[in-house]
């Protein structure tokens, strides 16, 4: 039996011990996934079976829309409840989906200090490191001892989401350094923190944008990053798990912007939301299409004389895409991990060079000796290993350089790459094989 079929059951036949069961043998997320489809009366008999710290788990891995939809059926007083047992940077989220009203009658509920977290976090941008950190960790004098510290972390712990990383500070708040929890219970009890911390720490500004800090925690690999404002007083940490989902976040975002599509469409967003994201780039690729078309009209008459060009030149601007689109994937993804630059990497246009030399010349080959033989003439072998060999290089060099430039000018290379690298080994493609097709005309006709 399927998962949601199980809750299903366990709706109607009302029973809690059963949802209390089955949290401790499936994870929550999987729960959440389950009830996605559910309607709001399945979804209402079903929190009403949950203790609050079920529901505060469920309400942490449900999607944006359930989310939502889960928050609208409770009361005000009861969602501040749930709230409460849930990380700050989960109910930031949360808090940024509803609206105005909604959001300030469950800010004015809450106490005055969680209030004021929150609105804090909610004032940050939400790809920022202020938008995705949380405040709830573990800060310590640096005049604790190792006694004291440990002390302070049976009383918090619970309440924080991690505890074997430890942020000392001094009495204005200002981050010093870190410690391991492992280091703090070998220590013996009179130990004093500051004598024990590692100021070698890195800390990242809240307006820090999260793609920069997902790569900074994962060079250095980090279990947690510190948010620091400009005169270094702690604000809050960044979590592995809030990581993963910045990269996975990130990747499905430069996926969907190679394709041309939103980051956020989905298959069942509506019609008109997807056409205003994806027509915009057809408009452009129809043009750049265009110019491809215009190219072989100025051959016709070439053409027309030898028909078996028509057929071979889709291979020579197909294979010259597949190229670029190599490269390109090549170089997008190290400009997203910071490693590449067109400044200090401008060189590496050397190496592209030779490796669309090198690839031209081999699949020309190949495809040269196919079509002489085709066609019972090596001239038309030699066109299309010159043309092979003509447009891997070009498409190798701007799959190089176009995300490099694109980059240096402040403009996202995932967006557009694809659609000025395909419009250029088109064109060259086409331009290369039957110019070269019109010179030796006379010794294929």
């Amino acid at each position: 039996m399927e998962l949601n079929e199980i809750l299903d059951q366990i709706i109607h036949d009302n029973e809690p011990a059963a949802i209390a069961e089955l949290f401790e043998t499936v994870y929550p997320i999987d729960i959440a996934l389950a009830i996605e489809e559910f309607d709001d009366d399945q979804l209402s008999a079903l929190l009403s079976l949950m203790d609050d710290e079920q529901q505060a788990l469920l309400l942490e891995q449900a999607n944006e829309d359930l989310q939502i939809r889960i928050v609208n059926l409770w009361e005000p007083r009861h969602t501040v409840e749930i709230f409460s047992l849930m990380d700050s940077d989960d109910l930031a989220d949360i808090l940024g989906e509803l609206p105005e009203g909604n959001k300030k009658t469950l800010l004015d509920l809450m106490k005055a200090s969680e209030s004021q977290q929150l609105k804090m976090l909610l004032g940050y941008d939400e790809r920022s490191a202020g938008g995705i950190m949380t405040t709830r960790y573990i800060s310590l004098r640096s005049t604790y001892t190792t006694g004291q510290a440990l002390e302070k972390i049976k009383q918090i712990g619970p309440r924080t989401e991690i505890i074997e990383t430890l942020f000392v500070v001094n009495a204005k708040n200002e981050l010093l350094g870190t410690a391991d929890l492992r280091d703090i219970l070998a220590e013996p009890e009179d130990t004093m923190l500051e004598d024990i911390i590692d100021i070698n720490f890195i800390s990242v500004l809240p307006e820090e944008d999260q793609e920069e800090v997902s790569l900074i925690v994962s060079k250095y690999d980090l279990k947690a990053i510190p948010v620091v404002n400009r005169r270094g007083a702690i604000l809050g940490i960044i979590t592995i798990d809030d990581i993963i989902d910045v990269i996975v976040e990130e990747q499905t975002e430069d996926f969907f912007k190679i394709s041309g599509v939103g980051a956020d469409e989905t298959y069942d967003s509506p019609i008109s939301d997807s056409l205003k994201r994806r027509l915009p780039w057809l408009f452009l690729n129809l043009l750049t299409a265009s110019l491809a078309a215009y190219v072989v009209t100025r051959f016709q008459h070439v053409i027309e004389q030898v028909v078996v060009l028509a057929a071979a030149m889709p291979i020579v601007a197909g294979l010259g895409g597949n190229a670029g689109s190599q490269t390109l994937s090549v170089i997008i993804r190290s400009l997203a991990l910071g490693e590449i630059s067109l400044k200090k990497d401008w060189r590496y246009i050397f190496k592209q060079a030779l490796m669309g030399l090198l690839q031209g010349l081999a699949i020309g080959a190949v495809a040269g000796v196919a079509l002489a033989l085709y066609t019972g003439n090596y001239f038309m072998g030699v066109i299309i290993l010159m043309a092979m060999v003509i447009n891997q290089l070009i498409a190798c060099l701007f799959g190089f350089i176009i995300p490099l430039v694109l980059e240096h000018w402040k403009v996202d290379p995932a967006v557009s790459s694809s659609i000025f690298l395909t419009a250029l080994t088109d064109v060259f493609g086409f331009l290369a094989f039957l110019g070269l097709a019109q010179i030796f005309l006379p010794m294929i006709l």
